[in-house]
């Protein structure tokens, strides 16, 4: 069941949504855009044609840091963790003792010993208190929730790379696939991630929620078409990409 209305929460850029005039629905406890005026089958085919930028900022983050969160990690995800290089980044599920999925999720290795692991939505409590009760019983290890310190945009397409590129600082560059870099866009400090889910090249950008309008608007600005939910779904669908759960 949808939750109710006034219980819904709002991503930094809901009133841009708002103003944009775009269909908002319930969505895992959080009101977020379906689609825009456009319509769907326009906003799919700004993703594989162009470039597009989704507002993901309902996803979840979790950092694991420590001596021990290498052997931590290793334990829980079902990759190889340790080929994760720092700069990486690596998919994997998250799996129950019987091996059945919790999530679906990305890690990136920030540092030697601090890593941050992104889940869906849906499942971010039931994701954050898998790794705090295993986390419990390892040594060396800390697990923090840090989904209220960043907000997430996906740019994605043909062109999403070139025109994230015109947005940063001077002397910066995009990481390459499955690789991460702090840089500045839009004047914003991020953390840009080479990943995506919508089967075209681009990147992820994670951002301080105070700050994300203004990377949202320099990046509409500069050609980006805004993609809701219903366009993500029928991306992923296309390219045979599943989801834990789908």
């Amino acid at each position: 069941m949808s939750a109710p209305e006034t219980s819904l929460r709002h991503t930094p850029l809901f009133s841009r949504h708002q103003a944009a005039g775009a269909k908002l629905v319930p969505f895992a406890g959080w009101e977020m855009p379906v689609q825009y005026p456009a319509g769907i089958r326009a906003e799919h085919l700004a993703v594989r044609e162009g470039v597009g930028v989704f507002d993901v900022s309902h996803m979840g983050e979790v950092e694991t840091a420590g001596p021990g969160a290498l052997a931590f990690l290793q334990r829980i995800l079902s990759n190889d963790v340790s080929k994760i290089a720092v700069g990486g980044a690596q998919y994997s599920v998250l799996c129950k003792e019987d091996g059945g999925v919790l999530d679906d999720l990305f890690t990136y290795r920030l540092a030697e010993d601090r890593y941050l692991t992104v889940t869906n939505a849906a499942n971010h409590a039931k994701d954050l208190a898998w790794f705090q009760r295993h986390a419990a019983e390892a040594d060396g290890v800390e697990v923090i929730d840090r989904a209220s310190d960043y907000a997430m945009l996906a740019v994605q397409g043909p062109r999403a790379r070139a025109l994230v590129e015109s947005l940063l600082a001077q002397g910066e560059a995009l990481p390459g696939r499955f690789k991460t870099v702090e840089a500045t866009v839009a004047g914003v400090p991020a953390l840009v991630c080479g990943t995506g889910y919508t089967g075209e090249d681009g990147v992820e950008l994670l951002l301080p929620p105070a700050h994300a309008p203004t990377v949202w608007d320099a990046l509409l600005d500069a050609g980006a078409a805004p993609v809701g939910l219903a366009a993500r779904d029928t991306l992923r669908l296309e390219v045979c990409f599943h989801l834990y759960g789908n």
